[in-house]
């Protein structure tokens, strides 16, 4: 299948929240207005031809008590009376007509005398020939119209007649079109107040949102996250009432995914509500020393959280150990390449002057103290990093005046696992120090170290003949902060251990009080090689 070309489409700019805002606002609110328009239009629709039956039925009703009426409608020969009084009511109440009927349907009166006496028009005067008011729109002599009928009785309640008032259609509408224009001034002045209250709000968006557009805000808050889970320091934050609001990623792990039981809450919560910052704050939680440092969270000059960042202690000392042994290393190769240097200035002179046998002798003495030194590491400790490591050892016990002897059963194959290695290092190293400080005070002494393969786990013995250590302190000696050397120390044995017992190691001790000192290392070893 032929790959198709790539095509980029153009980034589509997005909407801003002013515009987005007021096209929002405005869309509800024009709907709203619009149903609000339709049923206010159809109740005043419904309410003015209410009004106009009502009207007309009361003017009905009045015009047929009239006694003038019922007496020309019982005593024809004065049936002229009706007339001036009906056009009189058609005048005064603004009426199409206003006409008068027997029970046969003969009217009585009429806007066109000429039709007086003549029949009326129209089916919906029956139901009021039989006692029945009745409401009709209808098309007449006249036009069309909205028609009422009223029966018209006398003094013995008997039906005489039939009273019909028309209002004419045209002038029904005219009052309804003047209702729909208050309609719809009402909604014009509303979708003003709705499009003030839009830009407001928009305004009020932006000044809350620092000028920013949502996009923006989005990216920021993308790279926030981002920002915060790429940390390998913990960062955890709450508000005013101390609820936690921000957790990210290096925190949970820290804290075993629980950062509600933690005295670290409850120090951000003091924090929060004194506004006091706490720097370089050591707190023990689920049995891990954190170096935290906690800040008050401050909006519009109030306070609004706190926030702290933290970081495990045994991780900041075991870098430090690390760093350590790399200071170490360094300076055993820049020892060993003084040496080197030297010892070619001392070949070089004896070439000038010609001294063979002195050359010869001299560089098969060096060449014996490589093997005994450098070539004895290099064939029994295959891992680079702890033949490296161990050479730079010798040369800081020969510095201080002491030696540093590897046992000849010594078999360390190379190991890919870094982490290993690492402990290895740090855990050697630190027991290496400790040896040559507690024989700072002799004027000579020996530590022997011995390291062996056998079935995955490598162990270890690294023993002094210094002064020991009392029977009272070996059971505390791996505890944090214990030392007997002063303030500020008795964290590498405790790290040691911890780190062993991490990578399901062990790390014991025996001593005899001014004999020697002796620990014991086990640690599994994911050697490359089946066999040491």
């Amino acid at each position: 299948m032929r790959d198709l070309p790539h095509v980029t489409t153009p980034h589509k700019r997005p909407m801003k929240l002013t515009t987005l805002v007021t096209l929002m606002v405005y869309s509800v609110t024009g709907s709203i207005l619009l149903v609000i328009f339709a049923l206010y239009f159809a109740q005043i629709t419904k309410a003015t031809r209410e009004g106009v039956k009502e009207t007309a039925l009361a003017v009905a009703r009045t015009l047929a008590d009239s006694p003038d009426v019922v007496r020309g409608l019982e005593h024809p020969p004065q049936s002229n009376l009706i007339q001036p009084i009906a056009l009189a009511v058609m005048q005064r109440n603004n009426l199409l007509f206003a006409v008068v009927t027997d029970m046969r349907g003969i009217r009585y009166s009429h806007p066109n005398p000429s039709l007086l006496g003549k029949a009326f028009i129209g089916e919906d005067l029956r139901p009021a020939l039989q006692a029945k008011e009745n409401v009709a729109i209808n098309h007449g002599v006249l036009d069309e119209a909205l028609r009422v009928f009223t029966p018209v009785y006398n003094a013995s309640h008997q039906q005489i007649g039939v009273v019909s008032v028309g209002i004419s259609l045209e002038k029904v509408e005219q009052q309804i079109s003047r209702n729909r224009w208050d309609a719809i001034w009402l909604v014009l002045f509303s979708a003003l107040l709705g499009a003030l209250a839009a830009w407001g709000l928009a305004r009020m968006l932006k000044r809350v949102l620092f000028g920013l557009e949502p996009w923006e805000i989005s990216a920021l808050f993308e790279q926030r996250q981002a920002m915060l889970q790429s940390l390998r320091e913990g960062v955890i934050a709450v508000d005013q009432q101390g609820q936690i609001t921000m957790v990210n990623l290096a925190a949970r792990q820290i804290l075993a995914h629980d950062p509600l039981n933690t005295p670290l809450l409850v120090t951000l919560r003091e924090v929060s509500r004194s506004g006091q910052a706490r720097e370089d704050q050591e707190i023990n939680c689920n049995g891990r020393l954190l170096l935290c440092n906690t800040l008050p969270i401050r909006a519009h000059n109030q306070q609004a959280g706190a926030i702290t960042t933290f970081r495990d202690k045994t991780e900041i000392s075991q870098m430090m150990q690390r760093m350590d042994g790399l200071v170490s290393y360094l300076d055993a190769l820049r020892t060993h390449s003084h040496e080197f240097m030297n010892k070619l200035h001392v070949i070089l002179g004896l070439l000038h002057m010609r001294r063979y046998d002195k050359l010869e002798s001299y560089i098969l003495q060096t060449a014996q103290n490589y093997q005994l030194d450098v070539g004895a590491i290099q064939r029994t400790i295959q891992s680079p990093v702890v033949a490296g490591f161990l050479l730079g050892k010798i040369t800081r016990a020969k510095e201080a005046g002491f030696t540093l002897t590897l046992a000849d059963e010594c078999r360390v194959p190379d190991n890919p696992n870094e982490e290993q290695t690492a402990v290895l290092v740090t855990v050697l190293g630190n027991l290496i120090e400790n040896a040559l400080d507690a024989m700072a005070a002799q004027p000579a002494g020996e530590v022997s170290l011995l390291l062996h393969y056998q079935n995955g786990i490598l162990s270890g013995e690294v023993s002094d003949d210094g002064p020991g250590i009392p029977a009272q302190n070996l059971s505390a000696i791996f505890d944090k902060g214990f030392s007997t050397k002063g303030e500020h120390r008795g964290v590498g044995l405790y790290l040691a251990r911890q780190q062993l017992e991490k990578l399901g190691g062990e790390l014991s001790v025996e001593s005899e009080p001014g004999v020697f000192t002796q620990f014991f290392v086990q640690i599994p070893w994911d050697s490359e090689r089946n066999s040491a």
